[in-house]
This record gives C-alpha cells, sequence and structure tokens, in this order.
C-alpha cells in the first residue's frame, strides 16, 4: 500500500448519479495532488456504483454496503477506511474550489492549535452562483461564540486533523440526526479550536428536497439537544429551555410569539455572551466581531418579529441589556421604522 496521503476525502452517496461526477471532477482540479477519496455507497439503487466504479482516478475508492444505513453511518465507515493526515468532507452534490485542499492544509499546519477548520461558501440553486448569507470575517473566538446560538459552517467545506476525527466514537453521532455536523463542531472545540477561512473554496448545492427541508422538525430537535448540552456549563438546569429559544429564533429565524419571548431571549443572550467573553481567549478584535454578530442576530429576530406583526417597536426597545449592547444600526432601524409606521399611526 502506498503511503498515507495528506488529505483523505470522506464521502457518503446513495442516488448520486446524476452529480457525483461533477464532484469528483472538482477534486480532480485540485492543486494538490496528495490526496485519497473514499466513496461509500449506501445501497443506492440508482448507477452511483458504476460511476464510481469506473471513475479512471486511482485515489477514487469505492466501498460498496450492502445495507443502507443513513449517511452518517456511511461517513464513519469512509473514516474508518481515511489513512489520511486530514480527513476533509464532501457531499456527492458540492464542489470544491482548486485550491481547497492546498489552502485548508497550508491552514491547519500553520496553526498547530486548530483542529477543525471550514471555509466560506458559495451557494449554487436553481438561480445560479451566490455568496452565502454567513459572516464574511471571522476568527476562530468569534466562530466559538456563533456556534452558541448558530452552525456557522457548511459540512462540505470541513477539514479535521485526522488524529482529532479517529479519537471521537464515534466520529459523527447518528442519533443526532442532520444535526451531526452541528453536534461535531461542538465536541471538536473541547480538543482544538474550531476556525474559518473567510474564502469561498467550496460550492454547495441547495435544492428542494434537501433533508434540512424535508426533516425540519427531527433537524431543530437534534439542533436544541446538541446546544442544550453546550450551554450547561453557561445555563444549568436552565440550558434545555435557553437552547429551545435559541435554536428556534436565532439560529431557526422563527418569530418570537411576544415581547415578554423577545425579552427572556436578550437576557438570556446577554448572558451567554457575557459568560463566553468571561473565558475564551478574546483579543480585541475577537470582541469587536462578537458584537457586530450580536448585533446582527439580534437585529434579524427584531426584523423577523416586527414583520410578523408579534411585537412591536415599544418591546424591541424594552427588551433588555441586548438592545443596548448589540444595538441594531441605523440603517436597520430605519427599515424597522417603516414597516411599523401603521401601527404607530394606530397605537
Amino acid at each position: 500500500m502506498s503511503a498515507a496521503p495528506n488529505v483523505s476525502v470522506i464521502m457518503a452517496a446513495y442516488n448520486g448519479a446524476r452529480l457525483i461526477e461533477e464532484t469528483l471532477a472538482s477534486v480532480a482540479r485540485q492543486t494538490m495532488g496528495d490526496y485519497e477519496v473514499i466513496v461509500v455507497d449506501d445501497c443506492s439503487s440508482d448507477d452511483t456504483r458504476d460511476v464510481v466504479a469506473r471513475w479512471p482516478d486511482p485515489r477514487v475508492r469505492l466501498i460498496a454496503l450492502a445495507q443502507n444505513g443513513g449517511p452518517v453511518r456511511a461517513r464513519n465507515h469512509a473514516l474508518a477506511h481515511a489513512r489520511g493526515r486530514y480527513i476533509a468532507a464532501l457531499d456527492q452534490d458540492d464542489l470544491c474550489h482548486p485550491e481547497r485542499f492546498a489552502r485548508q492544509v497550508a491552514f491547519m499546519d500553520a496553526h498547530r492549535h486548530v483542529a477543525l477548520a471550514g471555509t466560506a461558501t458559495q451557494v449554487l440553486s436553481d438561480s445560479g452562483i451566490a455568496p452565502s448569507r454567513q459572516s464574511p470575517v471571522t476568527t476562530p473566538a468569534s466562530v466559538g461564540w456563533l456556534l452558541r446560538f448558530s452552525n456557522p459552517l457548511v459540512w462540505s467545506s470541513v477539514m479535521v486533523r485526522g488524529e482529532v476525527a479517529r479519537a471521537l466514537d464515534p466520529f459523527t453521532r447518528p442519533d443526532m440526526l442532520y444535526a451531526e455536523d452541528f453536534d461535531l463542531y461542538h465536541r471538536v472545540a473541547a480538543l482544538g479550536q474550531v476556525a474559518r477561512i473567510d474564502e469561498a473554496l467550496v460550492t454547495y448545492r441547495s435544492h428542494a428536497g434537501g433533508c434540512s427541508q424535508r426533516y425540519e422538525d427531527i433537524m431543530l430537535a437534534s439542533a436544541e439537544r446538541v446546544l442544550g448540552e453546550s450551554l450547561n456549563d453557561t445555563f444549568g438546569g436552565m440550558a434545555p429551555a435557553a437552547a429551545r429559544l435559541f435554536v428556534r429564533h436565532l439560529m431557526h429565524g422563527e418569530p418570537v410569539p411576544d415581547g415578554e419571548t423577545l425579552g427572556r431571549l436578550a437576557a438570556l443572550l446577554d448572558h451567554a455572551r457575557l459568560r463566553y467573553l468571561a473565558t475564551a481567549a478574546a483579543d480585541a478584535r475577537d470582541r469587536r466581531l462578537i458584537a457586530r454578530e450580536t448585533r446582527r442576530v439580534w437585529a434579524q429576530v427584531v426584523r423577523a418579529g416586527l414583520r410578523r406583526g408579534t411585537i412591536g417597536l415599544r418591546d424591541a426597545i424594552a427588551a433588555g441589556p441586548v438592545a443596548t449592547v448589540a444595538r441594531v444600526d441605523r440603517l436597520a432601524w430605519s427599515r424597522m421604522i417603516g414597516q411599523v409606521r401603521p401601527w404607530l399611526a394606530t397605537g
């Protein structure tokens, strides 16, 4: 057997014959050629196995499962066969930009404290390619804060140190269905920093019928479990309730039902922020980014409630500490006021 490669790509495949060739071709265009691709076919009923089996590059290996077990188990199976120093995630329909592996390996070689690094992404939909709505600038400390109420990384952009991935048992947890990546990032954060390269090095396909849309309730319940565990050190016995509010209103964007809930969410978010800053190694730049992200997410919460009509501008102003620390910028406020002028005129 040849020497272990720098990067092992792990890919779960199921009925992906239509797009998987394009994905493999994007890997073939990498400027860093020291990699292997382990494709685990999860008992597809289409031609996925044949497409992968006849792929001409010997660096691509096919493992065919006899029984369907879902993508989480398929990825864990792929990891068991991975030999690389780094483990790169990639779904069967997403696309790597040519510099992806070279940039991520160089970044992780230079930052030994980083256990997992994602990248910024583009989104490919029926409307074409667009930049993602992720934060434009991050640091490991700001990514750590984002993980407290959101999922700041796209799975197909992630690279993990091999020794970290192999230390996790299991690598991804099947019981965290549709939030297994979010769960992984939290578990890895106990072993090293989680970071992101702020350049789009992956194109993520967004299409109707994806798991996140078809199984939304399961995904949200799993995300609540992940955050409930993660926030236990911050909220103790209140962690499950805080996690539910964070997932529903900060992560998922569901409008708050009333001003009382808005105030409770404000107090919880501000407490979480202060506790995080008290324990994280955050410099002045980190603190500015954390403040910016807090303002951004709070503006989204307020806008969603105002648009739905479940809160009024008075509720937003009276929400509590976050309304002071995470001020909505002037443009956002002017838009909000424009949206509620009819309510102000008749209130």
